[in-house]
Parts: structure tokens; C-alpha cells; sequence
């Protein structure tokens, strides 16, 4: 069986590049839902009923183990999938998302920048997992609607006048951290470095997912066994884009084609 990444869009082509680094043996089949994103200006019913569909196709594609790399998802429709659906449908399977990791990330800094989604913001899943674990910690949470757009299209010239607009919305506070709270972010990183004051920290998926995903494995040998190891990867995306084809193309070489699915019901 394989390890599933389910996203958006091509966000989470980055953090599997990520994940199949740090754990390069198994399997993986990657799903980017490029026909329907961005999904941050979506209604909670839609990015569920969007989500769940994304679970079916992995799970149906002999996934043991989805990871939900997909902040918005993660943050408005992870939990009822995994508390309500998957027991039912899917009893023998499993989802991860990204809030818990990166919450847990926060913990050192005492003052924590958020910037997200629309939806991932109204959520406020962010503050709420930070909060239970680090009381005293200050959070600020910034919407940034535009720049999952502009990254799926590839428009890098408006990418960096946008984003210092949005990064001066935290004001004046001096932020120990900042948290890149959705999945295309850390495909910019170099201009979150440029542009935020030195010293402040990064927390990124695409750093601190694969090793909690290592850890995930380690403490549950019952999943972790059924996974195959032939260190394939199954690229699959629901439209395809010009910009997925040069990404893929970079990051996993050109053996690994894109696939086009259709995963709506």
C-alpha cells in the first residue's frame, strides 16, 4: 500500500518533494485538485465534499495513509472526515493534516505570526492548537487570498508587492515566528526571507511535516508495515496546468508524468 498527499493544488507537490526526501523508500500517490482551487474562498460544505472526494480517490488508489497537506481542508473539513466519514467508509485507512505540526512547531516563540488562507483564518484553528499548547503565546493572524492564485499561475512579478502588502499587516510587532499556513507558501520562502526582518523564524509544512510523518510511522508499526516500498510516485491532478507540468518536471524529473483524474462524483 502507499502513502496519498492530497492538496489543492500544487502546493503539495512541494511537500511530497519533501516527504519522499526525508522517507525516499515508499510509495506515494500525490493528488492536486487544480481544476477546483483555490479553495480558501470556499464554503466549509464545499471544501468538505471536495475533500472527501480527494480521500476517496487515494484511498481507492490503495492508500493506507493520506496526508492532507491542504491547510484549508485541514483546518474546516479534516476533522469531521476523520471523526465521522473514514471510520465508516474507509475503517483499516487513516488522514493527517497540518495544523497539530505546525502548532507544535510554534512552541519555542513567544510572539507568532499567521498568514493563511481566508478560510484557514476564519477557522482559527491555528490560534486554538497554539493556545492549547503554549498559553502565553501572542498569535496574529493575516488573510492573504491573493497569492494562491497567483503562485497556480505562475505570476512571480506580482507575487512580491502583494505579499509585502499582506506582511504589513501585522503592524509594528516584532513576530519571533511567522507560519507559512498554507501549502503554496513554502514555494516562495525566498521571499518570505527577503522581506520579513532578519531573525524571524520560518515554520513551513515542508520542513516540519516529514519528520513528524517519520515519527507517525515509527509509533504506529500497524500502518507502517502494509506500506510498499519500490520508491514510485503516482503525480495525479484533477486539471492540468502549465506551471504543474514545469514544477513536476523540476522536482521529480521527467519520468514521472503528469496524470489527469477526475475524482468528482
Amino acid at each position: 500500500m502507499k502513502i496519498g498527499v492530497f492538496d489543492s493544488g500544487i502546493g503539495g507537490l512541494f511537500t511530497l518533494k519533501a516527504i519522499a526526501k526525508k522517507l525516499p523508500e515508499y510509495d506515494y500517490v500525490y493528488l492536486g485538485d487544480t481544476k477546483r482551487v483555490p479553495y480558501g474562498s470556499r464554503s466549509e460544505e464545499t471544501i468538505y465534499t471536495f475533500l472527501k472526494e480527494g480521500i476517496d480517490f487515494l484511498f481507492s488508489q490503495d492508500c493506507a495513509l493520506v496526508v492532507v497537506a491542504c491547510n484549508t481542508a485541514s483546518t474546516t473539513a479534516l476533522r469531521r472526515i476523520q471523526q465521522e466519514y473514514i471510520p465508516v467508509t474507509w475503517p483499516d485507512r487513516n488522514a493527517l493534516g497540518m495544523i497539530v505540526p505546525l502548532a507544535e512547531a510554534c512552541m519555542p516563540y513567544n510572539n507568532v505570526g499567521i498568514i493563511a488562507t481566508v478560510a484557514t483564518v476564519a477557522s482559527l484553528a491555528y490560534p486554538r492548537e497554539c493556545l492549547q499548547r503554549s498559553p502565553k503565546t501572542k498569535l496574529v493572524q493575516v488573510p492573504a487570498p491573493l497569492l494562491v492564485p497567483l503562485i497556480e499561475q505562475g505570476e512571480r512579478r506580482w507575487i512580491e508587492p502583494i505579499l509585502a502588502d499582506y506582511l504589513k499587516k501585522f503592524g509594528k510587532r516584532k513576530l519571533d515566528a511567522i507560519v507559512l499556513g498554507c501549502t503554496h507558501y513554502p514555494i516562495i520562502r525566498s521571499l518570505f526571507k527577503k522581506l520579513l526582518p532578519q531573525g524571524t523564524a520560518i515554520i513551513a509544512q515542508d520542513t516540519v511535516v516529514p519528520k513528524k510523518l517519520h515519527t507517525y510511522l515509527q509509533n504506529h508499526p500497524e500502518i507502517s508495515e502494509r506500506l510498499s516500498k519500490k520508491k514510485t510516485r503516482r503525480l495525479c491532478v484533477t486539471e492540468i496546468t502549465p506551471e504543474i507540468v514545469s514544477l513536476a518536471k523540476k522536482w521529480f524529473g521527467s519520468k514521472n508524468t503528469i496524470e489527469k483524474v477526475v475524482i468528482e462524483k
